[in-house]
C-alpha cells in the first residue's frame, strides 16, 4: 500500500470501547482513527478520550457540520495539534461555500491543527484546495476517486493538500445487510443521488467488503476504512481492526 491506512468509527461508539481500540489501531500501525460527528456522538469528545490512551495515533474528525456546530463554537482544549485533524463540511447549510470558508478562516485562527474538508462537489473541492490542508471524499468507487484525486492535485497547483477516501468497509459477511442499508440510504439524499447518477455508479460500488480489492482504492494519501459491524459492539470492532490490519499486511 501506498496510501496511509486508518480506522473510522461512528461519533456514538462509547468512551470505553474507543479507550480499549484505540491503544489497538495504534499498535497495529494505522495512520489516524477518525469519528464522524452526530448530534448523538461529539467527535472532538471522543477523541479527547483517545489522545489519553495513544501516543502517535493522529486524530480525526469525519466531519463536523457547521451548520450545526459552527467553527467558533468548537472546543478544541486537550487535543493535540501535531497529530489532530479537524474536518469540517457544510451539512444543510443554504450557502455552502461562504460557510466552510469562514470556517475555515476561523479554525486557523484558533489552532494549528490540520484542516481537511469534506466535499462532494467540485465547487467545494476548489475551494478546500485552494485554502484547507486536505480534502475527505466520500462515497466514490476507486475509478471515480482516482479522477477526483487527479483533479485535486490540478487545482491545489503548488499547494500540498492531502486527499482522503473514506471507505464504508465491512469484514464479517454476517455485517452486509447493515452495508447495503446505509449505502441506501445515502442514494435517497438528493444531493448523493445526484452524484451517484453524474458518476454512473450505485453506493454500493463505493464500499470495501474484500480484502483483495483494498489496493482498488490505493489511489490517495490516505484511506479511511469506515467500520461497519452487525451490533457495534467491542468484541465485533477490535475484530474489525484485526481484520483490517491483515488486509493491509496483505495476508488475508
Amino acid at each position: 500500500m501506498r496510501a496511509d491506512v486508518s480506522i473510522g468509527l461512528p461519533g456514538p461508539t462509547p468512551v470505553e470501547h474507543l479507550l480499549a481500540l484505540a491503544p489497538r489501531i495504534e499498535r497495529f500501525g494505522f495512520s489516524a482513527l477518525w469519528l464522524n460527528d452526530l448530534p448523538n456522538g461529539d467527535s472532538l469528545a471522543g477523541l479527547r478520550a483517545v489522545a489519553t490512551a495513544t501516543e502517535t495515533l493522529r486524530l480525526a474528525t469525519g466531519v463536523i457540520p457547521l451548520d450545526r456546530r459552527p467553527a467558533d463554537t468548537l472546543d478544541l482544549d486537550g487535543l493535540p495539534t501535531e497529530r489532530t485533524t479537524i474536518g469540517i463540511g457544510s451539512g444543510g447549510a443554504p450557502r455552502p461555500l461562504a460557510l466552510v470558508a469562514d470556517g475555515i478562516a476561523t479554525l486557523r485562527r484558533a489552532t494549528r491543527a490540520s484542516i481537511v474538508v469534506g466535499a462532494l462537489g467540485p465547487l467545494m473541492r476548489r475551494l478546500a484546495a485552494e485554502q484547507a490542508d486536505g480534502v475527505l471524499f466520500n462515497w466514490l468507487s476507486p475509478d471515480a476517486a482516482a479522477e477526483a484525486v487527479t483533479e485535486l492535485r490540478a487545482a491545489a497547483a503548488d499547494r500540498s493538500v492531502r486527499a482522503v477516501l473514506y471507505v464504508r468497509t465491512i469484514t464479517d459477511p454476517a455485517a452486509r445487510p447493515d452495508l447495503e442499508r446505509e449505502a441506501e440510504r445515502y442514494e435517497s439524499v438528493p444531493s448523493y443521488a445526484a452524484n451517484f447518477d453524474r458518476l454512473g455508479i450505485r453506493a454500493i460500488d463505493a464500499t470495501l467488503s474484500a480484502g483483495h480489492r483494498l489496493a482498488e482504492f490505493d489511489v490517495a494519501d490516505e484511506i479511511v476504512l469506515r467500520a461497519i459491524t452487525p451490533s457495534g459492539s467491542l468484541a465485533e470492532l477490535e475484530r474489525f481492526v484485526e481484520d483490517a490490519a491483515a488486509w493491509r499486511a496483505g495476508t488475508a
